[in-house]
């Protein structure tokens, strides 16, 4: 094995990219379920980042608009290899999503009403609903380690699922509770450097001396060059067809999107929703889950759902192309809109959280920040596990503005229950592994589908 300049054994290239491939064929279950998956073979397997290390750069993540879990990948590439480390954890992450998810939008778009299309759909969705439960106690566990962390992931959930407050808020008063608290209790807001950080060899490989400050020239060159590689090409596009053509228009929107998807594809999913409908005519209403259902039950980011939007739009308004290639070509611009940004961001700034990882405020700011996400993604779990289990849920107010959930108890979906409990226990109980709990459960939802039919 080589080494790194210290002496330290260092890891190989050719392994590590055989990881990320591994990482991003099991990546499923949105971003709780990848985080966990990342987790589960970088530090605990492979021992190649502590748990500190990790922490520090998913607090990051956290922080970013963009998909945290491919935003994370890509920071491990990076303090493993470098750019071209970053490039492949990265690339790799949303390379199977691409792939199914365009799969799925040829055969939505040809043959959405084929029962056999609707029952792998409808057993698939039913069980994302354990993966991503199963993800949220696989987190909960490394983070909330007193009941401080605790009380601000619980203030967290009530904030974001009763009054619907911003996330970026959320984020904004949690860094200060933790800037504070680091005055008052510092023990408490420091489990990002929790026990099983220290003594550990781990991050040999990555300790190559001193962080340096990064230097302006060079942070102005990443910046510049990765601001080059997402826009000019999406500029191209605009000047050679001109503005109002659905390729311009599919790079314009999902760029803009882009800079405002804090918390992940739930927080922005209602805008997209909106504009796609209602502004654009990309999309049927209600056809927004469906494509949801695709990003949740394939390898790869959540938010990949815009995808689907892309291919539609472009699908339903192709021009002189064929509807196909058109959805094609819509999905890749897409695809490139959302994820070229998370280089930038990852290359731009991580430098500069390596830089102050050591510092002990910055560390009770982050801690605090992780706990609010974890309810924040209990919410996003929460949220799913409605729209799965119950055929329609209204939304309503009550008193002092809080978002109240009704849903008539006639309308629970007892086939899509019956799922999501049996993938539960499976997982939650008897351990079994998240891609037998799919393949056995789109299996469940097509039988059920063939032979009874969903129930009115």
């Amino acid at each position: 094995m080589s080494q790194d300049g210290r002496g330290h054994p260092a890891v190989p290239f050719r392994e590590a990219v055989r990881v990320w491939v591994r990482v991003a064929a099991l990546s499923f279950g949105g971003p709780a379920g990848q985080i966990a998956v990342m987790h589960r073979i970088v530090v605990d397997e492979k021992r190649w980042v502590s748990e500190h290390r990790f922490l520090h750069a998913l607090n990051y993540c956290m922080l970013l608009p963009g998909p945290e879990a491919q935003q994370l990948a890509t920071y491990l590439g990076w303090l493993l290899h470098g750019t071209r480390g970053g490039l492949v954890a990265g690339g790799l992450f949303v390379l199977p999503g691409f792939v199914s998810i365009l799969v799925l939008s040829i055969l939505y778009a040809g043959y959405q009403d084929l029962p056999v299309v609707e029952g792998l759909f409808f057993g698939l969705k039913a069980a994302v609903l354990a993966v991503v439960v199963e993800a949220v106690l696989r987190i909960g566990k490394r983070v909330l380690r007193n009941r401080v962390m605790v009380g601000i992931a619980a203030l967290a959930f009530v904030g974001i699922f009763f009054f619907q407050a911003p996330f970026p808020l959320i984020i904004a008063v949690a860094a200060l509770v933790g800037l504070f608290g680091d005055r008052v209790a510092p023990d408490l807001f420091a489990v990002v450097r929790g026990p099983e950080s220290a003594g550990t060899d781990a991050d040999a490989a990555l300790d190559r001396g001193p962080a340096q400050r990064p230097g302006v020239g060079r942070t102005l060159g990443v910046a510049g060059t990765w601001l080059a590689i997402w826009l000019v090409p999406l500029l191209a596009v605009a000047a050679v067809l001109g503005p109002d053509h659905v390729f311009s228009q599919i790079g314009a929107f999902f760029s803009k999107a882009a800079m405002v998807t804090f918390g992940g594809a739930y927080a922005v999913l209602a805008y997209i929703a909106q504009q796609a409908v209602e502004h654009y005519g990309w999309l049927e209403p209600g056809e927004m889950l469906d494509g949801l259902g695709m990003a949740e039950t394939t390898p790869g980011p959540l938010i990949q759902v815009v995808q689907f939007v892309g291919f539609m739009g472009a699908y339903r308004h192709p021009g002189e192309l064929h509807p196909m290639l058109a959805g094609t070509i819509g999905a890749v611009i897409t695809t490139w809109a959302t994820f070229a940004p998370c280089f930038l961001w990852i290359f731009t700034g991580a430098p500069f959280i390596e830089w102050l990882r050591d510092n002990r405020r910055l560390t009770a700011a982050l801690s605090a920040i992780t706990a609010s996400v974890v309810g924040v993604v209990l919410n996003l779990a929460v949220w799913f596990g409605v729209h799965v289990i119950f055929a329609k849920v209204d939304d309503h107010t009550g008193p002092l503005g809080l978002r109240l959930l009704w849903p008539e108890w006639e309308t629970v979906d007892l086939a899509a229950l019956v799922i999501a409990v049996a993938a539960m226990v499976a997982m939650l109980r008897f351990k079994v592994g998240m891609l037998p709990t799919l393949a056995v459960s789109a299996a469940a939802g097509l039988v059920y589908t063939l032979t009874l039919g969903p129930v009115p």
